[in-house]
């Protein structure tokens, strides 16, 4: 449980504490470009230099919020699927949020760094391993997408690493830090020219200017 958070507050994930919740296009992966409910906790402990959600790390910052409440907010409006991210959202129990959602008929995809246990149904799996933390075990055989953040080329190296434990049909996908996107995209892109059971994925809400 991160810093901050308590069992009894969360009342077994009855209560959740919410960053923010919007409806959007999808920017990234195997998803791209596809409308969905975004879904964002807070809380996070694996710290990368690089985030663009920092302001979700802290989870004091933002009080245990009703999931049904989100919920009701996440049916009344057009979207079909659900994404739920942070901040590290299997830092929290999930299975009421996640089950609720399912019960009403939306997909649910989840963005994760596989640090924590998961708890919840979905039914899309991405997942972003991070070396200040690593996935647990079970991350890899979960994963539907594997989508792993490129700040250099020496970041190819820690890709083919966690390909190798991800399931054979699982999507992967190679993603430029945003900061230095035009740098490393040239060698990205030959990377994938050379292997292409890897994929590009760019940020693509970031060129629409949308959350």
């Amino acid at each position: 449980m991160a810093a901050g958070t308590d069992n009894a507050l969360l009342d077994g994930g009855r209560l959740l504490p919410l960053v923010e919740d919007f409806y959007t296009i999808q920017g990234e992966g195997y998803h791209a470009g596809k409308p969905a409910y975004f879904i964002r906790l807070g809380g996070c402990d694996v710290g990368c230099s690089w985030c663009d959600a920092k302001y979700t790390w802290n989870p004091k910052l933002y009080p245990p919020t009703d999931v049904g409440t989100v919920i009701d907010r996440a049916t009344s409006c057009a979207a079909r699927a659900i994404v739920i991210t942070g901040g590290e959202p299997l830092i929290y129990p999930l299975g009421i949020l996640t089950g609720e959602l399912r019960r009403r008929g939306l997909e649910i995809f989840l963005e994760t760094s596989g640090s924590h246990p998961f708890s919840g149904v979905f039914d899309w799996v991405c997942l972003s391993p991070k070396r200040r933390q690593p996935p647990l075990d079970d991350a890899y055989g979960r994963a539907h997408e594997l989508k792993v953040i490129v700040e250099s080329e020496a970041d190819f190296e820690w890709a083919e690493r966690n390909a190798a434990r991800v399931g054979r049909h699982c999507r992967l996908y190679l993603q430029p830090e945003w900061s230095v996107s035009e740098r490393v995209m040239p060698a990205i892109v030959e990377y994938v020219k050379a292997r292409p059971e890897w994929n590009i994925s760019i940020q693509t809400h970031k060129y629409m200017r949308i959350p």
